[in-house]
């Protein structure tokens, strides 16, 4: 069994404040009707952590009976989504056919590439009941390689990602590979995706097993060398250091990053692509209408001007 680190080691002590490269605190953004997100990347001064390019934390929020989510039919190029959650239910569709419930610890992969159309609602039943939502929400920057992709969405339940508890410590790797376990979802460049659960007093050793990597406390509280690392706020840390978490009451966080893509990326509202151009011409199709429609949806978010 591959055996999580529980310790500072020697050379970490007393290198307090070495560890991070910047700090970036989540900016609350309105979706509309007082649906309300913790928007963490893009950053003026930090774009990506390795391939992530969007991750905006949602909620939580509680809906009444009769209130819901209800985030229209919208397109996206050159990126992979990832919808995370850790409470409620969203009910997705795509341009592929697709119809899939996303629930707490489970993985809906969706695969843009040169173009693919989705909707993202609350579920009947949840909606007549009310439900508490919660979770996170990130896009994944392609190789240039595959920005031109076919689009692809694959499903993978919370039973069929791997799992690892010590030491006070539950993880689960969303995608990638991290501490000897390697996630099912299929990724275009390597990638640090890990949702963590730490006790009070816990800690957690990360390797420097990814040029970048941060670290994103959901709730709770941790500390890096006696350094706070509040929820809500993401730390980016320097590469090639081992870094140890310390929790400082029960915690929930998540770690992220992986290697970064070569070249930059441009982002414009639902799209991203190495190339400008190619931004231009999914505005030029989305305006006309040109990308395949969400069988069973009949609204769409206009290109916004």
């Amino acid at each position: 069994m591959h055996r999580l680190q529980t310790a500072k080691t020697e050379s970490e002590q007393g290198m307090a404040n070495d560890w991070r490269e910047i700090e970036i605190p989540g900016r609350e953004r309105d979706l509309g009707e007082g649906f309300m997100v913790r928007r963490v990347l893009p950053f003026a001064k930090r774009r990506l952590v390795g391939p992530f390019i969007f991750f905006d934390e949602m909620g939580p929020v509680v809906f009444a009976p009769g209130q819901g989510l209800d985030v229209r039919p919208h397109p996206h190029i050159g990126l992979a989504t990832v919808t995370y959650l850790f409470d409620g239910e969203i009910l997705h569709r795509d341009s592929l056919g697709s119809f899939q419930a996303i629930q707490p610890g489970a993985v809906n992969w969706m695969t843009a590439g040169r173009g693919i159309v989705h909707s993202e609602r609350t579920p009947d039943v949840a909606r007549r009941t009310g439900q508490r939502l919660h979770g996170i929400q990130t896009w994944i920057a392609l190789p240039a390689a595959h920005e031109k992709h076919e689009p692809a969405f694959i499903h993978h339940s919370a039973e069929r990602l791997p799992e690892l508890s010590q030491g006070g410590v539950d993880l689960r790797v969303i995608a990638g590979q991290a501490f000897g376990l390697a996630s099912p979802v299929e990724v275009f460049s390597p990638t640090l995706y890990v949702a963590i659960e730490l006790r009070e007093g816990a800690t957690l050793e990360i390797p420097p097993d990814y040029l970048e990597r941060a670290v994103y406390p959901v709730s709770g509280a941790l500390e890096i060398d006696d350094c706070p690392c509040p929820a809500g706020v993401l730390q980016v840390f320097v590469p090639g250091r081992p870094i140890t978490v310390r929790a400082t009451k029960a915690t929930s966080a998540l770690l992220l990053g992986g290697d970064p893509l070569e070249g930059s990326r441009h982002i414009w509202w639902n799209f991203v692509a190495s190339d400008p151009a190619m931004i231009e011409r999914a505005k030029a199709d989305w305006r006309a209408q040109r990308f395949d429609p969400v069988p069973g949806e009949t609204e769409f978010i206009p290109l916004p001007e």
